[in-house]
């Protein structure tokens, strides 16, 4: 029991040193943006994020079913 817990508390330990190399050893490293608005291909394409479209259409202020 107790060598399978080290076993997987040294797995752990290990994936997150691995998962933050680039912000350990790096002085201004950061986790990479991963949204939709980080991505200069996703805009150039036009395709923005789901928040800033609900935004967006918020902003219109339809009063009238004919202005949908």
């Amino acid at each position: 029991m107790f060598y399978t817990l080290l076993i997987t508390l040294l797995i752990v330990a290990i994936s997150a040193l691995l998962l933050g190399i680039k912000i350990i050893f790096l002085k201004d490293g950061k986790f990479p943006n991963g949204h939709v608005s980080g991505s200069k291909a996703l805009r150039d394409k036009g395709i923005s994020c789901v928040q800033s479209q609900d935004k967006e259409a918020r902003a219109k202020q339809c009063f009238s079913l004919t202005d949908m």
